[in-house]
């Protein structure tokens, strides 16, 4: 029997699990019954149990699609927190003039919407009027083209850089302002220099920190989608439908109608984003009290 102190608890969590279930566990649920069916032009949608999932892996277009979010995964996002990393030591030093005013410069273009990023940056890319363009004008030059097929992955790469390195360093100055400087105070005393304090006090202490960054940046490349979706309209040519596995669900819901090999890919990445989040975090933190 449930104690008034039980009730209170549930009318504090109640609304908060209400919503929860509506607005997250009810479309994973209603994704997953939408990728045991397929519709077909004759004969309307039939249960077809895993098809869709053996489908999904034997899929040569969403294995490329993968393959190219695991590249940026691997080469973008160590780019990116090492540039946050440098620019929260700096702030963190005491020693950057302005470090209110540069911190707030870097986290600015978090709060610009992607969509904005997207445009303003491909727009700026752009050979024949934008700022490529204007530069092979003035000085008689022919730069490559960052909308080409070759370079678009780093392009969107800069983009996404540009973007979050200053949301990832809020992340790491947070962990750096919770260190007991008097640990600073004492390894000073004791002769150790800048570099030494680096590497015996903020690197360990920012453990935690990186390994929230770096969960967040494996969640924000699986999910990959505004920038080649918007650049796709500036460079129609480098764009495919099945540029990242989002942007490929996306085009076979609303294009090809396909809803329910789009849900079956959906959740297949959904599965392996949490996977891939998991096992960084076991291991990242495997022997931390």
């Amino acid at each position: 029997m449930l104690t008034r102190r039980s009730w209170i608890g549930w009318q504090f969590t109640g609304p908060f699990l209400a919503v929860f279930a509506l607005v997250f566990l009810a479309p994973i649920g209603y994704s997953a019954y939408l990728s045991l069916f397929r519709t077909r032009l004759v004969g309307g949608t039939a249960f077809v149990g895993l098809e869709n999932y053996t489908k999904a892996l034997s899929d040569p277009q969403f294995w490329d699609a993968l393959s190219r979010v695991v590249i940026f995964l691997a080469v973008q996002v160590p780019i990116m927190l090492f540039l946050a990393l440098l620019i929260a030591l700096a702030i963190d030093s005491g020693r950057l003039y302005g470090a209110a005013f540069f911190r707030i410069s870097v986290f600015l273009p978090y709060a610009v919407p992607a969509v904005v990023a997207a445009l303003m940056w491909g727009f700026m890319y752009g050979t024949r009027i934008g700022l490529v363009g204007n530069l092979n004008e003035a000085f008689g030059v022919t730069l490559p083209d960052p909308l080409s097929p070759d370079l678009i992955l780093t392009s969107i790469g800069n983009i996404v850089t540009w973007e979050f390195v200053g949301y990832n360093m809020i992340i790491l100055y947070s962990g750096l302002r919770v260190v007991d400087t008097a640990l600073y105070e004492a390894a000073a005393i004791d002769g150790a220099g800048q570099f030494r304090i680096i590497r015996a006090i903020k690197l360990p202490a920012l453990r935690g920190p990186l390994v929230v960054a770096t969960i967040f940046s494996i969640v924000g490349s699986f999910q990959l989608f505004n920038e080649p979706q918007i650049l796709d309209t500036l460079a129609p040519n480098s764009i495919t439908t099945y540029f990242t596995p989002n942007v490929y669900a996306y085009q076979l819901s609303f294009a090809g109608q396909q809803i329910n090999y789009s849900a079956t890919i959906a959740l297949v990445m959904g599965v392996l984003t949490m996977v891939v989040a998991y096992l960084f975090q076991r291991r990242s933190l495997k022997g931390v009290a």
